[in-house]
């Protein structure tokens, strides 16, 4: 499927072998991946991290616009476009970076699948991108087991539970570390972000997305596992960078950008109880209903004889026919 992306998983291969034959011991080599690799997406972070706070910092000029150009999207458009141009602030600078994480997700998750690879259910590993010389791809081709720390990295925790429930215990337990790591993130990131158009119960949602994505783990190898678990302590660090970079003082690009989406919700708040524009009368009348059409049984072209005392006009003479 990822043909193309060959040399890619090979020079990655090479790195996690070469890191292996001086460990010789496959969580080091794994968690070694994790840091390297997260070093490489820190810079990609800071540029989204600046990009969000950026675009906070317009949520109240945003807001107005909103209300200002209701039922006029075109309007609304020209109107952000001009604004964003004024403040030189691009609204992909945060999502940028973020999508190009995607292609090293993709790289490391078909790498680490790929060490304990197998043709056949009763084959042992085939180590994919490995150099059949390094030490690595020795040490696994023809096993059934990646042993490390204690643990079969190769396994995945649900297959471990339902052959051994109490053996399983430990998988479990490397899980729950995970979704505990993944938790306190999300924390670190919800306690500083303000969304004016977030309710509580969609912020709680974001912050529970990863733990949910962290059970999902139970399906997946061990070493997959211990990798996003190395991550996870590794984003802790970097949100605390960031916490500290953008948030440090008063003045901070982050407090401004707080206040600015504090600032927004206030205006969002206060537009949602203005009251509703009454019809252009001006008046909430209560139209009775009203008989429009004629009764039954009573002709429709009856001429209503004139009041007394009135002097009816002289008929006109209809003119002789030819």
């Amino acid at each position: 499927m990822f043909d193309w992306l060959a040399p890619l998983f090979d020079g990655v291969g090479w790195l996690i072998a070469w890191i292996y034959s001086w460990s010789n011991n496959y969580s080091i080599a794994i968690g070694a991946m994790a840091i390297i690799v997260m070093l490489v997406i820190t810079p990609l972070t800071l540029k989204s991290t600046r990009g969000m706070l950026n675009m906070q910092r317009l949520q109240p000029e945003l807001r107005k616009l909103q209300i200002e150009h209701k039922g006029d999207r075109q309007g609304l458009n020209e109107a952000m476009m001009k604004l964003y141009q004024e403040h030189k602030v691009n609204p992909l600078a945060s999502c940028l970076p973020l999508l190009a994480q995607m292609p090293i997700f993709i790289l490391m998750f078909n790498l680490l699948n790929g060490l304990t690879y197998r043709p056949s259910p009763e084959a042992g590993f085939a180590p994919k991108n490995l150099a059949e010389s390094s030490e690595m791809y020795q040490s696994l081709v023809g096993q059934t087991e990646m042993r490390s720390l204690g643990l079969d990295l190769a396994v995945k925790p649900l297959d471990v539970m339902q052959d051994d429930f109490a053996r399983g215990l430990i998988y479990a337990g490397l899980v729950v570390a995970l979704a505990g790591l993944y938790f306190v993130q999300q924390r670190m990131v919800a306690s500083r972000t303000v969304s004016p158009t977030m309710s509580a119960n969609q912020q709680k949602l974001m912050q529970y997305l990863p733990v949910a994505f962290a059970v999902f783990q139970v399906f997946l190898p061990t070493g997959l596992i211990v990798y996003y678990f190395v991550q996870g302590i590794v984003r802790i660090g970097q949100q605390g960078y960031i916490t500290k970079r953008f948030y440090g003082s008063a003045d901070s690009l982050g407090k401004r950008a707080q206040a600015a989406s504090a600032e927004a919700r206030e205006i969002s708040d206060a537009d949602a109880k203005k009251p509703k524009k009454q019809a252009k009368s001006g008046k909430n009348e209560d139209f009775s209903s009203k008989r429009v059409t004629p009764p039954k049984n009573k002709p429709t072209n009856q001429i209503k004889p004139p009041p007394s005392g009135a002097v009816t006009p002289p008929k006109r003479p209809k003119p002789p026919q030819r």
